[in-house]
């Protein structure tokens, strides 16, 4: 359930898009560009009004801050205006101290008092648990997302959502510009291949922000999964645009995940992390460009991996030959530490560059040396290729195992992501 319809002065808005007064954002050079105003900073500038009254809990992580760097939580708890009740921290933590699948525990915010429980992976029933016990009356939800199904956190804020709707609590996203465009690309997930990096039927690239995304999951997949729809309002960002990426903006990067450094590591993420399905190959955790250095051992991989990428010239992007040893190796300990052989991604046109067929390409040419290995998982038996999980199926797996090639692998995905597109259309705010 959505409760307002607002007019800007480009249109309609749908309801539950909270639309606040416009002001420009201090040292933009060129409004038309890079003047951005994210959710929480309307929020901030109207003084929390939308708050005021509510016992409010926050699901957070560093990335939660103003143009200012001043994260949600401190300026609601030093505001005066807001009863924070709780924080709610998800994979890496509400401060960000974890690695990949792990989180920080439930303890005591040091700064501000504040209990912060440990929602990582948490099931319905257990958010139920966590908002009856901190007397929560309405959610808030403010952390930047990646543009990718498999980036876990727009999964916390599903999951939340339908507890919310279950036991009756409002919910309040602080819309972010999703840092890749709003263009969607790649694959659909299948039911059968659901799982904690993509829980419901999205495509991979889902060209979205946070506020979109509920919006969709709210009116699509809660009255089934929950019952009914949530209590659900979104404060929009301001001045953004569908084909604007993160480096188009004048907001502040923080690093949403230990291996998310930079706004060009989030723009090769949806296509490089599927080789987190690869064992044989690192997708350069451990590295100062993680998800941009990709490589397998030197023993088995080369130079010729990136000649023959080039050779296919890729929109907006070359490989550089490249050498490392990743200190951090995730799922795959044998590459720990060890000389590691293959490319570094250099987008050279964002505008042009297709993260996912340059990773389906990447695939390609490192399934044609001998060492190459598609990781299985013996936790799961019955769907034990964790690439599968990433991509939605096993057509992917098979299509390259067969011998496809990139123009075949994309090109099979191509209706299904027609229909994504036309199915996401209303719930679009920008």
């Amino acid at each position: 359930m959505e409760r307002r319809t607002f007019l800007t002065g480009t249109g309609a808005v749908t309801a539950g898009a909270l639309v606040p007064t416009l002001t420009a954002s201090p040292g933009s050079a060129d409004p038309g560009i890079r003047r951005v105003e994210t959710g929480l900073d309307a929020l901030v500038r109207s003084d929390f009004a939308e708050l005021r009254g509510q016992r409010v809990g926050v699901i957070s992580n560093p990335t939660g801050v103003d143009s200012a760097y001043r994260h949600l939580v401190d300026l609601m708890h030093d505001s005066g205006q807001v009863n924070v009740v709780a924080a709610f921290g998800p994979e890496h933590g509400f401060r960000g101290s974890a690695q990949a699948g792990g989180s920080e525990g439930t303890g005591t915010d040091a700064r501000t008092g504040i209990t912060v429980y440990d929602a990582y992976g948490a099931s319905q029933a257990k958010w139920e648990a966590m908002f009856t016990q901190s007397g929560t009356d309405t959610v808030v939800f403010d952390i930047q997302d990646v543009g990718a199904r498999f980036y876990t956190y727009i999964w916390t804020m599903y999951t939340s959502m339908a507890a919310a709707a279950r036991v009756g609590k409002r919910y309040v996203v602080l819309d972010r510009p999703n840092p890749v465009g709003g263009r969607a690309y790649g694959p659909m997930m299948t039911a059968g291949y659901t799982s904690g990096v993509g829980l419901k039927e999205i495509v991979q690239q889902h060209g979205m922000t946070v506020g979109e995304l509920a919006r969709f999951f709210n009116a699509e997949f809660l009255p089934v999964e929950a019952g009914r729809s949530v209590e659900l309002d979104v404060v929009r960002c301001q001045h953004w645009k569908r084909d604007r990426l993160a480096a188009d903006t004048d907001l502040p990067w923080v690093l949403p995940s230990p291996n998310m450094p930079t706004t060009d590591t989030a723009l090769v993420y949806p296509g490089t992390c599927l080789f987190e399905g690869v064992a044989s190959i690192t997708e350069g955790r451990g590295t100062c460009r993680p998800f941009e250095l990709i490589g397998g051992l030197a023993t088995d991989f080369d130079y010729h991996w990136g000649d023959r990428l080039n050779a296919r010239n890729l929109p907006g992007v070359q490989f550089r030959e490249a050498y490392f040893s990743p200190t951090a190796a995730g799922q795959k300990p044998a590459l720990l530490n060890k000389p590691c052989a293959g490319v570094e991604v250099k987008i050279v046109d964002r505008g042009a560059y297709d993260p996912i067929r340059t990773g389906v390409a990447m695939l390609v040419e490192a399934r044609k040396y001998p060492a190459f290995a598609w990781r299985q998982d013996a936790w799961d038996q019955l769907r034990p290729y964790w690439i599968d999980k990433l991509t939605g199926s096993p057509r992917l797996r098979t299509m390259i195992d067969a011998g496809a090639d990139v123009a075949d692998v994309v090109g099979a995905w191509a209706d299904e992501l027609a229909a994504f597109d036309r199915q996401r259309h209303p719930y679009l705010l920008y």
